[in-house]
């Protein structure tokens, strides 16, 4: 009797306290889903909602993604332009997961203002406080050898913690398949394994919210950051401007490039050079295409430089300077991102399930800068303060489709 009432008082205590779970799966494209047996995405698939495709924003990179995700803007307004640039003011960004880089307010500091505990186990610029506000529960510092494991252990304790100090918002960045598909291409034949050991612990995460009855104020999304396309053929800009005679620092992005002047009266001959590389555009930084929502005034760079795949800017490996022809003939090729995010390699993965998602349910194309404000809508709050996306429409609760579960 007392176990039938300490039962009841928990689903009670759950009635009306909505909770969010976001996973991130680095590197996850559409397509990977059906290479390997993955039960528990297939589950998401057939009692949840999932979209054509998530569209990333410039550059479709990780740092630059993750942050978008977490704060509904585009890079423009939040201020990671890259995994790696250069601030004028400040010096140089390298993968830093230190808050005062960011200049738009991350969903869990937008939680945490409105009554709303968070919890983060990895993410990018969740390890420090971002203006004073902070989550209350944080994995710190990054770990990249942490196993998933490890973060479906967590995330079930967090949800096992008393009302009074459980977080209704917990985010975690899985390691997905962007390490393989660097390496052996988004066609290797390593994403099929990786995929289903990834799954394997999702599996172990959804067993957790059956057992516990979690569903009916549960939602969980699971995202990635971007896709991954195959290249073989690098382009140096360095050895193109040294040898034109300019001096410059190049930072490298797969997909892109930013240039950043020793002199400034060089800017008109670097554009000249760079322009003349086959299958490359250069711009003026301030003058990048408005729809990439792109220029950052301090960290953007002198000069961006953008390029498609099979290109791809770097130096080319000790593999590729040697077998560079051949392997091209062969299409053996890595893989890269950080390309327009409007390119169909480009695109990530959008899945729902739980409270608020409609069953079985297939939508279209969606925005990376939407799953902050859809995240707010379906915990009940306002969106990050600085968002500019739009909550998914058909996701939160009382969705017709919802109501038939």
């Amino acid at each position: 009797m007392a176990i039938c009432l300490l039962l009841l008082a928990t689903a009670t205590a759950r009635a009306g306290s909505p909770t969010v779970l976001v996973l991130s799966w680095d590197g996850v494209k559409p397509g990977y889903i059906d290479r390997a047996p993955t039960p528990g995405l297939d589950r998401l698939r057939r009692e949840g909602t999932e979209a054509e495709r998530l569209v990333p924003v410039f550059p479709s990179s990780t740092f630059p993604v993750h942050v978008s995700l977490a704060t509904g803007t585009f890079t423009d307004r939040h201020g990671i332009v890259g995994n790696v640039f250069r601030d004028r003011e400040r010096g140089l960004f390298r993968y830093s997961n230190d808050a005062s880089w960011i200049e738009a307010e991350p969903i869990w500091a937008a939680a945490e203002r409105q009554g709303v505990r968070a919890a983060v186990f990895f993410w990018v610029g969740s390890e420090t406080d971002w203006r004073g506000t902070g989550a209350t529960y944080r994995r710190a510092p990054f770990d990249g050898s942490v196993p998933e494991s490890e973060k479906v252990d967590q995330i079930l304790a967090w949800i096992d913690l008393p009302e009074s100090e459980r977080p209704r918002l917990i985010l975690s960045w899985w390691h997905g398949c962007d390490e393989v598909g660097h390496r052996g291409g988004p066609d290797g034949r390593r994403i099929a394994g990786q995929l289903a050991s990834q799954d394997r612990e999702l599996v172990r995460l959804l067993d957790g919210l059956d057992a516990r009855d979690a569903w009916d104020d549960t939602t969980l999304l699971i995202v990635s950051d971007h896709g991954m396309a195959a290249v073989n053929e690098p382009i140096e800009l360095r050895k193109t401007l040294q040898e034109g005679g300019v001096q410059a620092d190049i930072i490298n992005g797969g997909g892109m490039a930013r240039v950043y002047l020793r002199h400034e009266r060089d800017r008109a001959k670097a554009l000249e050079l760079l322009s003349a590389v086959p299958g490359v555009k250069a711009y003026a930084a301030e003058s990048l295409p408005g729809r990439l929502r792109a220029y950052h005034p301090r960290r953007a760079g002198d000069i961006v430089v953008l390029t498609e795949p099979p290109r791809v800017f770097g130096r080319p490996s000790r593999s590729e300077r040697m077998l560079g022809p051949i392997a091209r003939r062969f299409g053996l090729s890595r893989g890269a991102h950080g390309f327009d995010p409007e390119l169909p390699e480009m695109g990530a993965i959008f899945m729902a399930i739980g409270r608020g998602v409609p069953v079985g349910e297939q939508i279209g194309p969606q925005r990376a800068v939407d799953v902050a404000p859809t995240i707010a809508r379906l915990l009940g709050i306002d969106p990050p303060s600085h968002a500019e996306g739009r909550p998914i429409r058909g996701l939160g609760p009382g969705s017709e489709a919802e109501r038939l579960r």
